[in-house]
């Protein structure tokens, strides 16, 4: 029986670990990550704050009745019927992205669309992205 070499075991390389991004905190996050375990739910308690509760954003116990009609009203995601596709409706959408409860777009059903899971997600990372940026802007006056 001919003689054949063992075969090496390689491992790619890892990106290091960086400093956990809370001031003063000498903890190692993975990559990928911005706060270690401690910190996260620091971060994620002060995002809630400065953004305000559901229900102080306008979609409590009323927009889950209206959306709940809606949905029945439009079952199919109206991007993906647009596409060809048939997949049920997970949200009601704003088309407009509103300012908050009081923007009279926010009850306007010409600017409600239903949208599955996926088409709401790509929608809220690229149009809504876009329209939040700008709104950053003016509010800092840039």
């Amino acid at each position: 029986m001919p003689y054949t070499r063992p075969r090496k075991e390689y491992t790619m390389a890892r990106r290091p670990k960086k400093a956990c991004a809370h001031p003063g905190c000498p903890a190692l996050v993975e990559p990928g990550n911005t706060y270690c375990d401690k910190h996260r739910a620091l971060s994620y308690k002060r995002q809630d704050e400065q953004r305000g509760t559901a229900s102080q954003r306008g979609y409590g116990s009323r927009w889950a009745r209206y959306a709940r009609i809606f949905k029945r009203a439009h079952p199919l995601c109206r991007a993906c019927e647009l596409e060809g596709r048939v997949t049920p409706t997970h949200v009601v959408d704003h088309i407009e992205p509103i300012e908050g409860p009081d923007d009279p777009l926010f009850w306007d059903p010409s600017n409600h669309q239903s949208l599955c899971e996926r088409c709401h997600n790509v929608k809220r990372a690229t149009e809504d992205k876009e329209t939040w940026r700008q709104r950053r802007e003016d509010d800092s006056g840039g």
